[in-house]
């Protein structure tokens, strides 16, 4: 039994996988990198191949259990490769049915968009009652960085880089 690393994030990007670059740290030579599916692994072509190729540079093998793949043969490494192809193809194909259901449902007036995270509202009640940007943050749990750029955008109080600004233009 070999050591188990459980990955949370999405295969969607490479970014942010730490388990990911963990285990392909510790690899070495006779290792195998086993997965249950290639898509849990990456879903763009280019990911596959360079997890591949660390794999391979390693002087490990990668199987991959429900598409029956060992990439030890060099028919296993054809098979992957296909599997990679087909796995890229299906998140295009996602990704495209997606954009083509939120265009058809604001064209019928469905979809409107998210809910605004940010009460610019709110913002400038509290800070026309003389608070400050770090206790509006507070008072409505976001960052003080948002009130800056709210109240800036509204023509209020300035943040201390604008104020900076304009003290050097001057």
């Amino acid at each position: 039994m070999g050591i188990i690393f459980e990955e949370k994030a999405s295969g969607t990007k490479r970014d942010g996988r730490t388990e990911l670059q963990k285990v392909l740290s510790v690899l070495g030579e006779g290792d195998a990198l086993v997965v249950t599916r290639l898509d849990r692994l990456g879903r763009s072509m280019r990911d596959l191949a360079n997890i591949a190729h660390e794999i391979e540079q390693a002087g490990a093998h990668l199987k991959v259990i429900e598409q029956s793949v060992d990439t030890s043969t060099a028919a296993g490494r054809a098979f992957y490769g296909m599997l990679a192809v087909f796995a890229a193809f299906e998140t295009d194909v996602r990704r495209e049915r997606q954009l083509e259901g939120i265009a058809m449902a604001k064209r019928e007036g469905i979809y409107v968009g998210g809910k605004p995270r940010l009460d610019r509202q709110r913002v400038q009640e509290l800070s026309s009652q003389d608070l400050g940007p770090a206790a509006i943050a507070r008072e409505l749990g976001m960052a003080r960085s948002s009130v800056y750029r709210l109240l800036e955008e509204a023509g209020g109080r300035q943040s201390k880089q604008a104020r900076s600004r304009q003290c050097r233009a001057a």
